[in-house]
């Protein structure tokens, strides 16, 4: 908690699931149940969203920017049923009005210059966390904090942003039926 309150600039790129700062309660518990099956790992989903929904404050209070990028199919990605997905998807929408947010969205037929990367949040540019299948990491070393720093930037720029991006998320709502 303290690293999130602390930080002024969060940018975050998600190329498989919605970043943890503006999942709803649905989602994420959804998604962690999901992780802890596979993973075989003691059941803490419970304490898990708490702690996931308790960091979440930090959009909507205090001195803090966010540029979160995710790719289109993260829209499409049920997690939890078409009832979750719409909450989701829902509250995407919201997000996007906050002024502190900008969310972009990679859409699928965007000419690629940079392919889809791990997951990973870059807090100020003094350290980068990365998501693995298997754990994640923490990166402090300033050139590779800067790696994750420049494709950030080449990520944002194959991005939409506004009526652009809420087009892609009212087409996803739409496909729930």
């Amino acid at each position: 908690m303290p690293l999130f309150e602390r930080t002024r600039h969060f940018r975050v790129y998600c190329s498989n699931v919605v970043p943890g700062l503006i999942q709803t309660d649905g989602y994420a518990r959804a998604l962690l149940t999901s992780i802890t099956e596979f993973r075989r790992i003691p059941n803490d989903v419970e304490q898990a969203v708490e702690a996931r929904m308790a960091r979440s404050h930090v959009i909507r209070e205090g001195n803090h920017r966010f540029g979160l990028i995710i790719e289109e199919d993260v829209l499409y990605y049920g997690f939890g049923g078409a009832e979750v997905m719409a909450g989701q998807l829902g509250h995407l929408l919201a997000v996007m009005s906050l002024p502190s947010v900008s969310l972009g969205i990679i859409p699928r037929t965007t000419p690629r210059r940079m392919w889809p990367i791990e997951t990973f949040m870059v807090f100020d540019d003094e350290r980068a966390a990365v998501e693995m299948l298997s754990a994640d990491v923490t990166v402090t070393a300033p050139a590779e904090v800067g790696l994750y720093v420049r494709a950030f930037g080449e990520l944002a720029e194959m991005a939409v942003y506004g009526g652009r991006a809420r087009s892609l998320v009212t087409e996803a709502i739409t496909s729930l039926g």
